[in-house]
C-alpha cells in the first residue's frame, strides 16, 4: 500500500508538472513578457510545495533552503510589483538628474513644522519716505550741527595753539611790531562747515594817532569806498623814523602790500613750521599765494584753513590789509564782519529766529559746488539781513520758505551784477568778481532753483 501510495503520489506530481510546464510554454504568448515573468514565479512556487509534499522526511533540510529562497522570490516579485513605474514625459527630465541621492547620517526622522528664523526671512521692502524741503532741512541743520559742535571745538583749540606759537615768534621781530594777535572769523562764531574749517588770525597794528590819518576811498584817486587809504602826516615835525611802521610807507602813504610781503617773507622762511606741527600732531605749512597769507593745518580729524589778516582801525572802522585785486599797493579793505555776526545774532534774539540756522544751510550748499565757493558766509550773510527788512516771519516752520527765497533774492542780486552792503548800500560786495565769474555763478544757481526737487539741485 505505502508503495502504491508513493507511486500515485508521483504519478499526480508528474502530471501536474506536464501541466506546468504547458502553462509556462504559453504564457508568454497570452500574457506577454512581465507577465510571464510572474506567472513563472508563482508556478515555481507551486511546484516547489508540491516537491515538498511528496518528498521523504530526510529531504526537509533541502527544502528549507528551498523555501528560502523561494521567499526571497515572492520578496523580489513585490519589490517590483510595488514600485512606482516613471511616467513617459518624465523620463526625459530624469536622465539629467543624479542617479544617487546623498545618502544622510543620522537616523530618519518624521517631518516636524519648520518655524522660519527671523534670519532666514526674506527682509521687507521698506517704503521710502518721501519728507519735504522743511524736513529735510531741518534734519541737516541738527545733524549738522551736532557735527560741527565736536569738530569746532578740536579745531578753535588746534587754532589757539598754533595762535600762540605764531605771536611768540612775531615778537622775536621787531620790524613788524603787531600787538598781540586773536582768532576771528567763521569757526569763532560757530558758522563751521562741512569742510574745511575757515579761521583767521588777526594781525593788529598800532598806529600813533598823531602821525597817522585815514581816507576814505571817494577821496583817493581810486573812488571805491570799499577801501581806505592811511597818510603819514606831520613829516615836517615828526621825521621819517618816528613810528616803527614808516619803512612800509610809499608815496607817503603806508602800503599794505609791503606789511604783507615782510609777513610773507617770516612765514616761510623764519619760523620752523614742522616743529610746531610735531608738538601739536599736526602739519602746519605756509600757502604761497601772492595776494594771501595763508596757514594750511592737517591734522587726523580736521582740516584748518587760516588767514593771517594785518589790521588797524580808524575811528569805529575796521581796516584790513587788502587781499584782493587791487588798482594800487597802498588800500586798505574796510570789513564789516563784527557788524555782521551781531547783527544776525540781535535778529534772532529778537524774534527767536532761524536766521543763523538758514545761514549754515546756505553753507552747507554753497561748500558743495564749485563755482559757488567764491561766494563767502559773508555775501550770504548780506543776502539774509536784507531779506529780514521785507520778512518779517523767521520761526521755524518757515525755514523752507526762507531757505528758497534767500537763493531767489541772491539770483536776483547776481543778475544785477551788485550785492549791496547792508551797512553802506554804496558799497557793492560783488565787485571783487568778474563777470564771467558772476554769470557762471547765476547759470549754475539758475539750474539748481529749476528743478523740481531743490534738494536735488543743491546737490545736498
Amino acid at each position: 500500500m505505502e508503495a502504491f501510495a508513493h507511486k500515485r503520489r508521483n504519478a499526480d506530481g508528474t502530471g501536474l508538472a506536464s501541466l506546468v510546464d504547458f502553462l509556462l510554454a504559453n504564457a508568454r504568448v497570452v500574457l506577454g513578457v512581465s507577465g510571464a515573468a510572474v506567472l513563472a514565479l508563482a508556478t515555481l512556487a507551486v511546484k516547489r510545495l508540491i516537491d515538498r509534499a511528496t518528498s521523504p522526511p530526510d529531504e526537509d533540510e533541502d527544502v528549507k533552503a528551498k523555501q528560502k529562497s523561494l521567499e526571497e522570490s515572492w520578496q523580489e516579485l513585490s519589490v517590483t510589483q510595488t514600485s512606482p513605474k516613471p511616467e513617459l514625459t518624465s523620463r526625459r527630465e530624469n536622465l539629467e538628474e543624479p542617479l544617487l541621492s546623498p545618502v544622510k547620517s543620522g537616523t530618519a526622522q518624521e517631518p516636524e513644522d519648520v518655524v522660519p528664523s527671523s534670519e532666514t526671512l526674506p527682509p521687507e521692502r521698506k517704503t521710502p519716505l518721501c519728507l519735504t524741503l522743511q524736513e529735510k532741512l531741518l534734519g541737516r541743520y541738527r545733524d549738522r550741527v551736532s557735527v560741527a559742535e565736536a569738530r569746532g571745538n578740536l579745531g578753535r583749540r588746534l587754532s589757539e595753539d598754533i595762535c600762540a606759537e605764531l605771536r611768540n615768534c612775531l615778537k622775536k621781530y621787531s620790524k613788524l611790531p603787531f600787538a598781540d594777535a586773536f582768532l576771528s572769523g567763521d569757526l569763532c562764531d560757530g558758522l563751521v562747515g562741512g569742510g574745511t574749517l575757515e579761521v583767521s588770525f588777526v594781525l593788529p597794528l598800532v598806529l600813533e594817532p598823531d602821525l597817522w590819518a585815514s581816507i576814505p576811498g571817494e577821496q583817493t584817486v581810486v573812488n571805491d569806498p570799499r577801501f581806505w587809504m592811511i597818510k603819514r602826516m606831520g613829516l615836517e615835525y615828526f621825521l621819517r623814523g618816528s613810528s616803527p611802521w614808516d619803512r612800509f610807507i610809499v608815496g607817503g602813504y603806508l602800503s599794505s602790500n609791503g606789511i604783507v610781503n615782510a609777513l610773507r617773507k617770516v612765514l616761510e622762511a623764519s619760523i620752523n613750521w614742522p616743529a610746531i606741527g610735531s608738538v601739536l600732531e599736526c602739519v602746519v605749512r605756509p600757502v604761497v599765494a601772492p595776494k594771501e597769507l595763508r596757514l594750511e593745518v592737517l591734522h587726523e580729524q580736521v582740516r584748518l584753513d587760516i588767514t593771517l589778516c594785518p589790521m588797524t582801525e580808524a575811528g569805529d572802522k575796521t581796516l584790513l590789509a587788502a587781499s584782493i585785486e587791487q588798482p594800487v599797493g597802498n588800500l586798505w579793505q574796510q570789513s564789516f564782519y563784527g557788524m555782521e555776526v551781531s547783527r544776525l545774532k540781535d535778529l534772532d534774539a529778537g524774534d527767536s529766529g532761524i536766521r543763523r540756522c538758514c545761514l549754515h544751510l546756505l553753507k552747507a550748499a554753497f561748500e558743495n559746488h564749485p563755482s559757488w565757493r567764491k561766494l563767502t558766509s559773508r555775501h550770504l550773510i548780506h543776502v539774509l539781513l536784507h531779506l529780514s527788512g521785507t520778512e518779517s516771519d523767521w520761526s521755524e516752520a518757515a525755514l523752507a520758505d526762507r531757505f528758497r527765497q534767500a537763493l531767489e533774492e541772491l539770483l536776483r542780486y547776481l543778475e544785477e551784477g551788485a550785492l549791496p552792503c547792508y551797512f553802506d548800500s554804496r558799497i557793492n560786495l560783488l565787485g571783487h568778481l568778474s563777470l564771467e565769474e558772476i554769470d557762471e555763478i547765476g547759470f549754475t544757481l539758475y539750474a539748481a532753483l529749476a528743478e523740481p526737487d531743490l534738494w536735488n539741485g543743491l546737490g545736498l
